[in-house]
């Protein structure tokens, strides 16, 4: 037995949820990502990671800016589609959209519902200090990440685990937990039961102004920064490096002993002052070079202790 699938996701993390579908056997019909963008030096425009697997295999992809006009609804119902699979895809899905599948829509969300609703489950998990995370199959509704929640797996997030690293563990596990979800549907087995009232949270997308460093905020704060927004977008600090002020983004960190005024360079291993506590700077990167150990760094900074971070 194998169901018609409309898969809809477009970046990194979709990935490995598509490539098991297709390998369970399920037909995947058709594939919708959002529209290819330009990047790089040349600005040329590039497919989205879920594009280009999609196109791998044969699958004919849909790239629509929005699913609200009528052709678009149309030609998504015209798909006779079993199930729609969506997970990290980019575009609000209107009602005409959620009820064309026979099934309807499956969402894989990062997160354990009703905790983290909404764009950035994983960064906002960590940054907030959160001990376990998870992964969740949700029958979706028009609200926001709101609907009925079938089957769950749930993750412990460590004390040096960055949002990378939690991002890719949760992506292999979202894949075997759908395709589980599928089977479990395919059988008309897969129950749905609504989430907790209480709890509810919003994950906001990721603003710019977030990351910069605050040396006045206490020590643990900062590193739940700093694991939350590694390696992207980076929590960053300014310092004059020999050349002026610098950006210089912080990737690792780790809570050490230590006190001083907030934002000195307590010792030559680049230990910082907080606001409570010190932190060691465990991996950093400079403006226009690559990710480097705080050793590295410091060959080719001109700084010491009592250097003050902006």
């Amino acid at each position: 037995m194998s169901l018609r699938v409309v898969f809809m996701g477009t970046p990194d993390f979709a990935v490995p949820t598509l490539s098991e579908i297709i390998g369970q056997g399920h037909e995947v019909v058709a594939v919708y990502t959002r529209a290819p963008k330009p990047a790089g030096r040349g600005m040329a425009e590039q497919k989205s990671p879920v594009h280009r697997l999609a196109e791998g295999f044969g699958i004919p992809v849909f790239t629509p800016r929005t699913l609200r006009d009528a052709a678009a609804q149309s030609a998504f119902a015209g798909l006779g589609a079993d199930v729609a699979v969506v997970v990290a895809y980019g575009l609000i899905l209107p009602r005409e959209v959620l009820d064309a599948p026979a099934l309807g829509c499956l969402n894989l969300h990062g997160s354990l519902l009703p905790r983290w609703r909404g764009a950035a489950p994983i960064q906002r998990a960590i940054m907030a200090g959160d001990a376990e995370t998870g992964v969740m199959v949700m029958k979706m509704d028009e609200g926001l990440d709101t609907g009925p929640v079938a089957m769950v797996e749930k993750i412990a997030i460590g004390p040096a685990m960055t949002a990378q690293e939690l991002h890719d563990r949760m992506a292999v596990l979202g894949a075997d937990l759908m395709v589980r979800a599928l089977a479990a549907l395919d059988r008309g087995s897969l129950a749905f039961a609504p989430q907790a009232v209480d709890g509810v949270t919003y994950a906001d997308k990721i603003d710019k102004g977030e990351a910069r460093i605050d040396w006045q905020r206490p020590a643990g704060e900062i590193h739940d920064k700093v694991r939350g927004l590694s390696p992207f977008p980076g929590a960053w600090f300014e310092a004059d490096l020999g050349k002026g002020p610098e950006r210089v983004k912080v990737l690792r960190t780790a809570l050490v002993a230590g006190s001083g005024p907030p934002g000195t360079l307590l010792s030559d291993d680049l230990s910082v002052a907080c606001g409570t506590g010190a932190l060691r700077l465990v991996e950093v990167q400079r403006a226009g070079a690559k990710a480097m150990k705080a050793a590295d760094f410091l060959n080719g900074a001109k700084i010491g202790p009592g250097a003050v971070f902006g």
